[in-house]
């Protein structure tokens, strides 16, 4: 047990990346704002997420210590990859009567379709979101029965390479880590639009910029790979050839030991956003010089109502009353 709950370099660079990788991640989580949206209040919001944090920083303090009981009981083992470190509380089940399997594979069941719920709901909602702006912008309004049934076809069809997926049983940690990164190169581009005034020389990002900065942080991630000399995602247990090409990297297979740890990987994760960030900045300076005033005009407009296509930069010259009046205008009749 010692070795297992030993402090080591492997276990430090897995903890950074794992940080870095699930806050990007979870910003774009649609689950997560469905409570923001959903809640009775700011206060309430707060107490609920501190709750909620503190609550799972407990589970995840109990399946931790259960891994590392379980490591210690078969040390060689896990070394050997005869058993999977990310399986390992599992393995202190076996020994146990079936009832107790039955019970855990109820739980774990629940708690996989309650994350899945939640995640099937928050698409659906942004969907039928949309469908209503767009329908509205066409001078029709939208039937509610019209676009439950649209965004129900758009969910299904969503689901389908999802499932093949499942069907192929890739590990689904590094699913996981693939979509940190994809999100990684652009959650700070995406909130960097926060800022409604230049500071200094620093222009407040538009949408052009954004998007080249999310362009960006990839080509960052494909710098990294090559420079790496990185041409094929192999799975270091298995040999397994995932993917091949430049954009193979997102598979982050570099350490043997498991798919967070390495240093290479921390500093991807370390340098993707960072690099997303400066070139989201950097361009919507030149956009902004280039194109004055039309750079702050949205360029994917939605609906004509849309509060999210129009915004105003603040500065010396606007007022209060100005911005009280364009979000006026942009709520509508029925505000």
């Amino acid at each position: 047990f010692a070795v297992a709950s030993n402090l080591t370099v492997d276990g430090l660079t897995a903890a950074v990346t794992l940080v870095i990788a699930i806050l990007s991640a979870e910003m774009f989580n649609q689950a997560t704002w469905q409570r923001v949206w959903a809640a009775e209040s700011v206060p309430a919001m707060r107490k609920g997420f501190l709750w909620g944090s503190f609550l799972v920083f407990l589970l995840m303090m109990f399946f931790g210590i259960m891994g590392m009981i379980s490591y210690a009981n078969d040390p060689s083992a896990f070394d050997n990859f005869e058993k999977f470190y990310y399986l390992a509380f599992f393995e202190l089940l076996v020994p146990l009567a079936n009832f107790w399997h039955v019970v855990v594979l109820i739980v774990v069941t629940a708690l996989a379709a309650s994350s899945v719920d939640s995640l099937q709901t928050a698409i659906a909602a942004v969907f039928s979101s949309d469908f209503v702006r767009i329908s509205n912008r066409k001078g029709r309004s939208a039937q509610d029965w019209k676009v439950r049934l649209i965004t129900r076809i758009v969910l299904i069809l969503i689901n389908i390479p999802a499932v093949i997926m499942s069907s192929k049983r890739y590990d689904v940690i590094s699913l996981f880590l693939v979509a940190d990164l994809v999100c990684a190169t652009a959650v700070l581009p995406v909130y960097l639009g926060l800022m409604t005034k230049d500071w200094g020389f620093i222009a407040a990002p538009t949408e052009l910029g954004a998007f080249l900065g999310i362009i960006g942080g990839i080509g960052t991630v494909l710098v990294i790979g090559a420079l790496y000399n990185f041409t094929e995602a192999v799975n270091p247990i298995t040999g397994e050839t995932i993917a091949t090409g430049p954009f193979s990297y997102f598979w982050l297979t570099n350490s043997y030991q498991c798919a967070l740890c390495g240093v290479e990987t921390m500093v991807t994760f370390i340098v993707t956003p960072l690099m997303a960030g400066f070139f989201c900045l950097f361009f919507s300076k030149l956009d902004v010089m280039i194109r004055g005033d039309r750079a702050r005009q949205p360029i994917f407009k939605i609906g004509e109502n849309d509060v999210a296509g129009q915004y105003i930069l603040d500065s010396e010259g606007s007022s209060d009353a100005d911005s009280q009046a364009i979000k006026d205008d942009s709520a509508g009749p029925d505000a």
